[in-house]
């Protein structure tokens, strides 16, 4: 009986890894600081692999703090090391930077009426999904834990990841540039942290899930032939729209009839239909581009080959030609359930214990997945939506508009997960 009280204490001790910080005096001072970090990124935002101005901000910043700085890492991340007054581990914090061609639809004083030319077009540039948030509440960590490195055993690395959103054509970037480029080595990581603000979630709350919680995404370009004729007579050519319309309503009876979606969830949406040029003549060619995702890489297999199968089989029964190309552009957001173990009581002790939400996963999509892939990793959701509204805008929308009160709950949780991990 004694021996299996002592291993009960052992194993809870292993498991509740929550310590107390007296913090209180520096989170206050740090909370304006991260607003006004915010709002100034937000009013200035940049596009994926363009986020100069952005990095020079943070360079700036954690130099002042007397964090090593590395710049121009995966074209315009930025990395600071903060290394403790004690050997140990290695923990990295993750943001990212970018921001979407999305033209702002608010009236915020710090609105974005920044514009940038994307897929050679000018649009508005806004950070229409809370990466300004993300960016700012590390920088709010990196603030506190350079003023306590008696407090930390182990190094940290702060990563602040462009090109969350995806690189542009013909360039690489993101997540898996930063890995590719070694910033999860020298000093090696031990496991890997990040959030997301999430417009739909109430401030105060933070909502998690171990094993899969975002999924993979691909990127699918469905390319139709067909034979142009004039308008008033479709039976002297073949219609790529019409085929078009038949690929698209196929492609949902995957998902609809073949994928057991009593295992997890699957999408697969057309986002961009192009094709035509006059409204009598019936075109030559039609060009579809769309995603997939997926939450089980068995199912993500299925669904590849079943689109390979239908596009050009659809397009033979109409009499013309369809080819289809799928590029990955992200992994399995995949939460180490140890990892995710050991840093609950954590959570629970900066947000409170009712306030720590265990949720389902969604089919949005993260590049934090590479890191991931590589490192024990965890990745929970910070809320921001002010408590009693009945309703949010979604992310990646001209309305999108984030609650800042609920900013200083992600440098809480991010800073004493930081250092109970490194503490363990």
């Amino acid at each position: 009986m004694k021996y299996l009280i002592i291993l009960c204490l052992l194993l809870c001790s292993l498991y509740s890894t929550a310590q107390s910080y007296n913090f209180k005096k520096d989170y206050k001072n740090i909370e304006q600081k991260v607003i006004d970090w915010r709002r100034d990124i937000h009013q200035y935002p940049e596009l994926s692999n363009r986020e100069f101005k952005t990095a020079e901000k943070i360079a700036v910043h954690l130099k002042s703090l007397g964090i090593e700085v590395q710049t121009g890492v995966a074209k315009t991340g930025v990395v600071g090391i903060l290394k403790g007054n004690k050997k140990g581990k290695v923990v990295a914090l993750r943001a990212d930077i970018d921001a979407l061609p999305v033209t702002e639809r608010n009236d915020l004083e710090f609105k974005s009426s920044e514009t940038a030319e994307f897929l050679g077009q000018e649009v508005g540039v806004m950070h229409a999904c809370g990466h300004d948030t993300h960016t700012a509440i590390l920088m709010g960590v990196a603030e506190i834990l350079s003023k306590n490195r008696d407090k930390i055993k182990g190094t940290i690395k702060f990563i602040f990841q462009p090109a969350e959103e995806g690189p542009p054509p013909g360039e690489e970037g993101g997540a898996l540039l930063m890995v590719k480029e070694g910033v999860l080595k020298n000093p090696d990581v031990d496991a890997i942290f990040g959030l997301h603000i999430n417009s739909a979630t109430p401030v105060g709350t933070i909502r998690y899930k171990p094993g899969g919680t975002m999924a993979a995404v691909q990127r699918f370009v469905i390319k139709v032939e067909g034979k142009q004729t004039h308008g008033s007579q479709p039976w002297k050519g073949i219609d790529p729209i019409l085929i078009s319309a038949k690929i698209i309503d196929g492609l949902q009876t995957i998902v609809s009839r073949e994928v057991d979606l009593t295992n997890e969830a699957a999408v697969i949406s057309v986002g961009k239909i192009s094709s035509g040029v006059r409204f009598n003549i019936i075109p030559e060619s039609a060009e579809m581009i769309g995603t997939i995702r997926t939450l089980d890489y068995d199912m993500q297999r299925q669904i590849t080959q079943r689109m390979q199968e239908i596009v050009p089989a659809i397009a033979k029964a109409y009499g013309g030609n369809a080819s289809i190309e799928i590029k990955s552009n992200t992994d399995i957001t995949y939460n180490d359930p140890d990892l995710v173990a050991k840093m609950l009581p954590t959570l629970k002790n900066v947000a409170g214990k009712e306030q720590v939400q265990l949720q389902k996963a969604v089919t949005g999509g993260e590049d934090f997945s590479y890191f991931q892939n590589e490192v024990p990793g965890f990745f929970f959701f910070l809320g921001g939506m002010t408590p009693g509204n009945t309703a949010s805008y979604p992310h990646h929308t001209p309305d999108f508009i984030i609650d800042e009160s609920g900013l200083l709950l992600g440098v809480k949780a991010l800073t004493e997960m930081s250092l109970d991990f490194l503490n363990q």
